[in-house]
């Protein structure tokens, strides 16, 4: 089993000029250190406009600095936002495949649609079609990264003409591909889909088992048709954190932050009424606290024995990734710090031990799946080369005689400069008669 580690890059206010500058130093710190300790992945969210409760507008960038601060670990989108209102499938598939390149291959994509009422709002996504967006554009983003050149799309959504997306990523046909999902039903339209799961349900090992046997049965099943150009079955789960030696002070340092996690959802997705740069989440918060229901599950809070019999239960019930939710609320950096280390030397050796050869195994079960999962799947073409458009320079498309004959030389630079560059106003590749002669 895998274990990762996941940003939303909370705050809760008060802030002064430099919480923002310190969130995220401390952040690519977290990360750095968790990629020396051997931990798999790190995941960042893409949120827009919910404050104190993720500042993580821009993993792309996040995800870049993190590569270039580390060796092994994987760089997650947790998620990107795949409604074209949010980000076009050009600029998904450039960005994705630009990441991989610049991390050497490390890039787990993974994809959704957001369910605020500030986001759609913020980007003019109509609520009741985002879902369909988010089909049409991940499957388009995916063949953008895959086919040289993209044939072209006339969808519902969007349309987007015959291009050769560059670069292409590192990972062939393109990085691992994931689904956010929240519902056991989500679950199980990753596996119809051929993707990831990354679960946001909060669940228990006991309730986690039959969820990853139906997803692990679709994949096998008819019913998986993949949206990519590849299979990603795994099934990742999220998950409070914080190790200590002694219990009562795990829960004192992580347990807030984990309460305040959960309040920040139900104030942005479910109950909540926002005035943009006024409502104090975190006031809100404590003002609710002592009424949230305690007796909840708290995840990965405790010592490294609790840790590891919690962690246990959901490698039985198959669970591949464990992803810690460490950076929430007010979560001290250092104590996010200290949890990370004796988590990895006394909690993760023994489930290390295991990883090599449970994926091995898993691999080659799934494999003649994966190949008759792939045989399904309705592969989008590329056209004969005679048969794609031939796209003229833009004065080549200007209507008048006038337009067209006029050198553009001047366009782009300025000759009365020296080492300006001189760009010829026609292809210069092409003989032209001269004037008076007899050609």
């Amino acid at each position: 089993m895998k274990f990762g580690i996941f940003y939303e890059h909370q705050l809760p206010r008060p802030w002064d000029e430099e919480s923002e500058l310190r969130l995220f130093q401390e952040s690519l710190d977290q990360v750095e250190l968790a990629d020396q300790l051997g931990i798999d992945a790190v995941w960042a969210v893409e949120h827009h406009f919910l404050e104190e409760y993720a500042h993580g507008s821009a993993p792309e960038i996040f995800l870049a600095a993190c590569s270039q601060r580390t060796k092994n670990i994987r760089l997650g989108h947790g998620i990107m936002l795949m409604p074209p209102g949010y980000n076009h499938p050009f600029r998904a598939a450039e960005r994705i495949a630009t990441l991989d390149l610049i991390s050497n291959g490390r890039v787990e994509w993974g994809t959704g649609e957001s369910n605020s009422a500030l986001e759609t709002g913020g980007f003019g996504i109509d609520p009741k079609l985002k879902k369909d967006m988010w089909v049409e554009a991940t499957e388009q983003a995916a063949n953008m990264a895959a086919l040289s050149p993209y044939p072209g799309y006339q969808g519902k959504h969007f349309t987007a003409p015959c291009r050769n997306v560059v670069p292409k990523p590192l990972q062939k046909p393109h990085p691992p591909m994931w689904m956010a999902c929240s519902r056991r039903e989500s679950i199980q339209k990753a596996a119809e889909m051929g993707i990831g799961a990354l679960a946001f349900g909060f669940f228990e090992p006991e309730q986690a088992e039959p969820w990853v046997k139906e997803y692990y049965d679709i994949i096998k099943s008819d019913r998986c048709v993949p949206i990519g150009h590849t299979v990603n079955a795994n099934i990742a789960i999220i998950s409070g954190f914080s190790c200590h030696p002694d219990a009562t002070e795990a829960e004192a340092r992580g347990l807030d932050g984990f309460h305040f996690f959960g309040y920040g959802i139900g104030h942005y997705y479910v109950f909540g009424d926002h005035r943009p740069g006024h409502t104090l989440v975190w006031e809100k918060y404590e003002a609710a606290r002592d009424n949230l229901q305690q007796d909840k599950g708290r995840g990965c809070i405790g010592t490294p024995e609790q840790l590891r019999d919690h962690l246990r239960r959901y490698e039985e019930s198959g669970m591949d990734q464990i992803i810690f939710i460490q950076q929430g609320g007010r979560n001290r950096h250092d104590h996010i710090c200290e949890s990370l280390e004796l988590f990895a030397s006394e909690v993760m050796p023994e489930f290390k031990e295991r990883k090599a050869e449970r994926e091995a195994q898993k691999q080659a079960e799934l494999a003649p799946y994966i190949e008759a999962a792939l045989a399904r799947k309705d592969w989008m073409t590329i056209p004969a080369e005679d048969d794609l458009p031939v796209i003229p320079a833009l004065p080549k498309q200007r209507e008048s005689q006038e337009a067209r004959t006029k050198s553009i030389e001047g366009m782009y630079t300025d000759r009365t400069r020296d080492g300006s560059i001189f760009v010829p106003g026609e292809d210069p590749g092409l003989r032209r008669p001269q004037a008076g002669g007899d050609d």
